[in-house]
């Protein structure tokens, strides 16, 4: 998995809206990547909804944009999406070719094929200031990205 320091990977998904999101059209914001293994899942639900509920949190700590990521195809995203009542938290689908961003950010599981579950910060200049990978049970605490931002 890339780590702080590195330079992150330029890329362009579809959302659940069916809109185009480019890394390097966010520059010049603060931007959280937060990977789940697969849409209709417990623990990845509980993950997009903790993006949803602490949305303000993260934004007072720093973060301008808020991404959740998968393989899962975009049509899924968007019934998902719904589904889980997500509007301000973004999900995006890494599905064709499949996991190619994941797998740019070292995120991918190959044993599974899906990507792992992380959450990953990038600053304004499209640098990562924050990146910590969990175990495919876990869900991610987002205190400790806010406590991370606010270190800085």
């Amino acid at each position: 998995m890339l780590k702080k320091g590195d330079k992150a990977p330029d890329f362009t998904l579809e959302d659940q809206y069916g809109n185009d999101v480019s890394l390097s059209e966010l520059k010049g914001k603060k931007v959280l990547i937060s990977w789940h293994p697969l849409a209709f899942t417990a623990v990845c639900t509980d993950q997009m909804r903790s993006l949803e509920t602490n949305y303000k949190r993260l934004q007072e700590a720093g973060i301008d944009v808020v991404l959740g990521i998968s393989v899962d195809a975009q049509p899924s995203k968007s019934v998902w999406a719904k589904a889980i009542s997500l509007k301000k938290t973004l999900i995006l689908a890494d599905f064709e070719p499949k996991g190619e961003m994941s797998k740019a950010y070292g995120v991918y599981n190959e044993d599974m094929g899906t990507s792992g579950r992380a959450n990953v910060v990038v600053d304004e200049a499209g640098i990562i200031s924050y990146a910590r990978e969990y175990k495919l049970s876990e869900l991610p605490d987002l205190s400790e990205v806010i406590e991370a931002l606010q270190a800085e």
